[in-house]
């Protein structure tokens, strides 16, 4: 299993429509203005979160429960900057749309602008061949409010190939959180 370069991603991206939208080369300015960056690297492709995002609340004073999760613990922010308060945690999704190929798994790893301001962003593994708006978890360990940009870089995808393809795909499964679009709350 290896990890796969620029000029992979690119040529998966544009014959495969494995990134939409796709921005082939790493975007550090937009519009005249400083971005985080994103887009493709020398070995991953540097995502953007969208403007929709989910706070975690303690208003209902709720349990979280994996197999029982209460929607109500969360509310929603539609915004170009995201607020985390201290020691919380929020949801948001990746602006682009992924399609995973049946030989490749994908690894999700925060950047380093946000890691080294105490945020970190998790992502389980992208299995082959799911698809979909990745939900992004945003967790803010610091003691003092954290900012989250829309549609700037937030985290880096990294696609390892394998030489054989799997017997049984994510697809092949009928994963549970498939083709999904939007934040993806929990679902037993």
């Amino acid at each position: 299993m290896t990890i796969k370069p620029d000029r992979w991603i690119r040529r998966m991206a544009e014959e495969h429509r494995m990134i939409e939208p796709f921005a082939p080369e790493q975007v550090r300015e937009a519009e005249g203005q400083r971005v985080i960056s994103y887009g493709t690297s020398s070995y991953g492709y540097d995502v953007r979160c969208a403007n929709e995002f989910k706070l975690f609340t303690n208003i209902n004073s709720a349990v979280v429960d994996p197999k029982n999760f209460d929607a109500n613990s969360f509310f929603d922010v539609q915004a170009d900057v995201c607020i985390i308060p201290p020691n919380s945690f929020a949801l948001a999704y990746t602006h682009e749309y992924l399609r995973i190929p049946r030989n490749v798994l994908t690894i999700c790893v925060g950047k380093s602008t946000y890691a080294r301001c105490g945020i970190i962003v998790n992502v389980t593994p992208l299995e082959p061949e799911w698809e979909g708006h990745v939900t992004l978890e945003f967790s803010n360990t610091t003691p003092l409010p954290a900012k989250i940009y829309a549609y700037e870089g937030v985290a880096q995808m990294l696609f390892f190939e394998s030489d054989e393809a799997c017997a049984t795909s994510y697809a092949d499964r009928g994963g549970k959180y498939m083709g999904q679009a939007g934040v993806t709350l929990p679902r037993s």
